[in-house]
């Protein structure tokens, strides 16, 4: 079509005729170059009360998180938060591997700490990289072991499009997520744990006498929007997971892939005017389920516990080193989550460093947060009991057991092994460790989770027993 408008032009054409057939043929150019990177994007609008989803693009396209990564740091991190297993006030120790983390961040020297609250206000307003690994490595050990973690969390939470390598974002070629997956996870840190959720509503705080203001521009411009996260790198482009709640309606957009911080943020405001009111004022209740029972050991033990699951020796643990992500642009990544994301990065990494240690955090419009409810018999319950989603745009998935054991160093190192003998079979698959408690000893399950239907878990059990390797399927 350019070509034959183009071709119109000749020497006897005169100059307006000229000027209108150029402007033509550029305007299909550009209407070619916008198609062009909205393919590449990826969104989804879904009812926070129905699970319907009213609009979708690419949503199921696979795509790297970014900072939104953090999503699920902070969901592990408000789980602990509620199970007592720490506190609010509890020291958060910055190794020397999460203090030279890449900007954005607080700047935090080794052996230095902040307490899990200024952690936490530190991620949903700096999408601070160095407090997410800190929290990752007391919470998980050990950042490969917390990035486990959260691909187990993920798996129960029906995200079976999704893996993590690391607690903040930062570039990995093995760490990515689907837009449909964000939505989930952006429902589920709203429904699982209201008393924290205030948080993502934080647009600043004082970090001793430095105010750190946040990245969301759309808290305080968009009527109902009460977080959650932006994200950015060269090879993500511009993330946003938004929760917008507005009288009866409540609706989570997400949107990846955006070629600016400014485009990205007005696309998801049109989303948001334009899906809210479509959205319905009467929901069936939560879309998330949570394990019943005021034991949440027996409940485990009475429903969910395989009655054939004991505890059998494996080999010992292989040592595994920490790998080095890879950092497509380790100056800027995921330092730029800001207005102009570009040019606020170079300000960030020259900022003062703050001593932490006797730094008093003082909340700036501090959200209403109530006290966690706290879990008398605290056990890592099967993922299955405690998040399973339900709604009709995520399933459940299926997985298959391999080992158990009274470690879950030689847990892992059975998972290890099982993907080194298979490779084949278990491409596609995330292996991770269940905790479960049986006569008052903790054992964990090794478990490959991804599949998405039971046939799918029992033809990958099955190659597994012809390489002589036990299984069998369990759905999550």
């Amino acid at each position: 079509m350019r070509k034959a408008l183009l071709g119109i032009v000749s020497k006897s054409t005169s100059p307006l005729k000229t000027i209108v057939i150029i402007a033509m043929a550029m305007t299909f150019v550009c209407g070619d170059v916008v198609s062009s990177l909205a393919a590449r994007q990826a969104a989804i609008v879904v009812d926070a009360k129905t699970g319907k989803v009213l609009y979708s693009a690419d949503a199921n396209g696979r795509r790297y998180p970014a900072s939104l990564t953090k999503m699920m740091t902070l969901y592990l991190t408000f789980e602990a938060l509620a199970k007592g297993k720490i506190s609010r006030n509890s020291p958060v120790v910055f190794s020397a591997h999460a203090s030279a983390e890449a900007p954005t961040k607080l700047g935090v020297k080794p052996g230095d700490s902040v307490t899990v609250e200024t952690a936490i206000l530190s991620i949903v307003t700096k999408s601070a990289n160095d407090s997410a690994t800190a929290l990752g490595e007391m919470l998980g050990g050990n950042e490969p072991t917390f990035a486990r973690m959260m691909t187990a969390k993920a798996r129960a939470l029906g995200m079976t499009g999704t893996v993590f390598r690391n607690a903040n974002g930062l570039p990995d070629p093995g760490q990515f997520t689907t837009a449909r997956d964000m939505a989930t996870l952006g429902i589920a840190l709203r429904e699982h744990f209201p008393q924290y959720y205030g948080y993502f509503s934080q647009r600043s705080f004082l970090y001793g006498r430095q105010r750190i203001n946040g990245h969301n521009r759309l808290l305080g411009r968009i009527k109902g929007v009460d977080g959650i996260k932006t994200g950015y790198t060269r090879a993500s482009g511009f993330n946003l997971v938004s929760s917008v709640a507005d009288g009866n309606r409540r609706i989570v957009g997400v949107v990846m892939g955006g070629t600016s911080g400014g485009s990205r943020d007005n696309q998801m405001a049109t989303l948001i005017n334009t899906y809210l009111p479509r959205a319905s004022t009467r929901g069936g209740g939560d879309l998330v389920a949570k394990a019943s029972g005021n034991n949440p050991i027996t409940a485990l033990a009475k429903v969910l516990l395989p009655k054939h699951d004991a505890p059998t020796p494996d080999d010992k643990p292989m040592v595994e080193d920490d790998a080095v992500a890879s950092n497509d642009d380790p100056t800027t990544a995921d330092a730029t989550d800001a207005t102009d994301e570009q040019t606020t990065a170079a300000v960030e990494e020259t900022a003062p460093v703050v001593k932490t240690r006797k730094v008093k955090t003082v909340i700036v419009s501090a959200p209403q947060i109530a006290t966690a409810q706290v879990v008398a018999a605290y056990a890592e319950p099967t993922p299955a009991a405690v998040d399973p989603v339900n709604t009709a745009s995520v399933p459940s998935g299926w997985a298959i057991q391999v080992a158990s054991s009274p470690k879950q160093s030689e847990a892992q190192a059975f998972l290890d092994k099982t993907t080194k003998q298979a490779p084949k079979v278990l491409a596609d698959a995330s292996g991770f460790t269940v905790a479960f408690d049986k006569d008052g000893v903790t054992y964990y399950r090794a478990r490959f989770g991804g599949f998405g239907s039971k046939t799918a878990a029992w033809k990958a059990c099955t190659a597994l027993k012809k390489k002589n390797i036990e299984c069998y399927a369990v759905q999550q």
